[in-house]
């Protein structure tokens, strides 16, 4: 037999393969559809009777190109994990379990490897009328209507999350501590790959100069990374942890109460359970310093103002489905402006902004100083008055789809990380 030499060989294989893939029109080729008016993609005139007409190239391997080592790598990264894959065998904590609402106890959480605890309150589930009245002093618009809320139950943190607690992650500080441990648990490996934030540019400036100090509460993130510092916690815990949806943050602030303050409408008696401007000389104060509300719950007023899960809508309690438990109405999609904290903080001068009813969002000047390009979807450069604490559902999302709404969207981080290469 004559032996086919490979050239020949490769070309007969390029013909047979494109034979069926390219030919020779004897009727013209259809128009692509028409563009609708105020587009950009031009309107490409039909081909000639006669033409020759490829099949257009392969769209994967261009794709694959366009994406960078460094991204490739990032793709890899826990966060695109499911976020219930982490609750499987959780870390034994006493009194930390319940199945039924009745069984729900107080508990102190241990962030394993480091010394750092926070206590949990279990809130019960109920209805509650979220919003203002509108006779009630400093009210605004978008604190309407009143309308009622069910609740499912809840653990909520005691107080703010506190700097010691947030460094472990924010500040890498137990991934740094576990670098000469001999062995890593499954559960410490995929906490310490979690994407995490870059160092901010000048710590001191968000913190009121209370970063790293004992007893006082984090501040000047983004609520990405408050997100970030959720999805970390459950990883590392194997607990449902997130931040709250607007709705638990106001049923847990009000404890049963329906005037402005938790404490009542005499706005007099704020200095016994908030700080704000007037008696905090425009600086957050440590943790648990004032009276709690009815349920045990420190600094709902003051102090800082609290992430939650929700982007500002003066339209939210409007558009509020009546069988939604408190759910976001609009999820946060990521880092940006237009999301809301709850509570009033140390540098407010007004009582009425520390109402249980008030609803503050950030802002463009929350970044205004911020040196990077693109900004750090990280830290707020202006407003070291924002912080947050974190409740764990008694009822965790059971599917992936139900969880996104309450999940930090990966692709935010993806993309800053191939425009930043500090991250």
């Amino acid at each position: 037999m004559k032996k086919i030499s490979i050239p020949v060989l490769l070309t007969i294989l390029i013909v047979t393969v494109s034979g069926s893939h390219c030919r020779e029109s004897t009727k013209p080729v259809p128009p692509p559809p028409s563009v609708s008016p105020g587009t950009t993609t031009p309107v490409t005139p039909a081909p000639a009777e006669t033409s020759f007409v490829p099949v257009p190239t392969a769209v994967a391997p261009k794709i694959t190109q366009e994406i960078s080592a460094r991204k490739r790598e990032n793709l890899k990264n826990p966060f695109f994990k499911s976020p219930l894959e982490f609750l499987k065998e959780p870390v034994p904590v006493a009194d930390a379990d319940a199945k039924t609402e009745t069984d729900m106890k107080p508990y102190l959480e241990k962030i394993a490897g480091s010394e750092q605890t926070f206590k949990m309150i279990p809130i019960k589930g109920g209805t509650f009328l979220m919003g203002s009245p509108e006779k009630e002093k400093g009210r605004r618009d978008d604190e309407s209507p009143q309308h009622e809320v069910t609740i499912k139950p809840f653990w909520i943190e005691e107080h703010e999350t506190t700097w010691k607690e947030f460094e472990q992650f924010a500040l890498k500080i137990l991934r740094d501590s576990r670098k000469n441990k001999a062995s890593l648990t499954d559960r410490e490996k995929l906490a310490d790959a979690l994407a995490s934030p870059t160092p901010p540019y000048d710590i001191s400036s968000i913190s009121h100069d209370n970063a790293g100090k004992i007893g006082y509460p984090a501040s000047g993130m983004t609520a990405y990374a408050a997100q970030l510092y959720c999805r970390w916690l459950t990883m590392i815990t194997g607990r449902y942890y997130r931040l709250p949806t607007e709705a638990e943050w106001e049923y847990a602030c009000r404890a049963g109460s329906t005037t402005a303050y938790s404490f009542g409408d005499d706005e007099s008696k704020l200095d016994d359970y908030a700080w704000f401007f007037e008696n905090s000389d425009g600086a957050s104060k440590k943790i648990k310093t004032k009276k709690p509300n009815a349920w045990g719950l420190y600094d709902m007023h003051g102090n800082l103002s609290e992430w939650v899960l929700e982007q500002f809508d003066v339209k939210t309690y409007a558009n509020r489905k009546p069988d939604s438990f408190g759910a976001p109405v609009k999820p946060l999609k990521g880092d940006g402006f237009g999301q809301v904290a709850r509570g009033g903080n140390c540098e407010d001068d007004e009582a009425a902004n520390l109402r249980s009813a008030r609803r503050l969002y950030s802002e463009t000047t929350w970044k205004q100083q911020d040196p990077q390009f693109p900004q750090s979807i990280w830290w707020v450069t202006d407003a070291a008055y924002v912080g947050f604490r974190v409740v764990r559902p008694l009822e965790p999302p059971k599917t992936d789809e139900e969880a996104k709404q309450y999940e930090p969207v990966p692709t935010v981080w993806i993309d800053y990380a191939e425009l930043n290469q500090r991250d």
